[in-house]
């Protein structure tokens, strides 16, 4: 890892060392499912009540954002690992596709327009 901030590899590459060490083994890839699932559901909870129409309750007032987050990428990192993804492969492929398939899409879309 770099001093600065890691890559997208090598962010996956310390999730499978943490795994491989600390975490003992990785868990299968239908329960890592389920917790990416419950993840996004946690997250989707705080951005449901601090931005959107639900009111926010005291216990989740305190709820760190970021980490929230955190939680969802550090999951789908762990599924790439076990399921053979690079992630940087994979984001530059989707990427390509996004810009060339959407290259106009949105700026000729009128509900985006100000």
């Amino acid at each position: 890892m770099t001093e600065s901030s890691p890559t997208l590899r090598e962010t996956q590459e310390q999730v499978d060392q943490w795994i491989k060490t600390i975490g003992v083994r990785y868990f299968s890839e239908l329960t890592n499912m389920a917790l990416l699932t419950e993840e996004v559901g946690e997250l989707a909870r705080i951005m449901a009540r601090r931005y959107g129409d639900q009111s926010e309750k005291p216990s989740d007032s305190g709820a760190d954002l970021g980490d929230e987050m955190a939680d969802v990428l550090w999951v789908l990192l762990a599924m790439a690992n076990q399921t053979g993804i690079d992630l940087t492969d994979a984001f530059a492929q989707n990427m390509e596709k996004k810009s060339s398939r959407d290259s106009e899409r949105h700026q000729n879309n009128p509900k985006l327009q100000p």
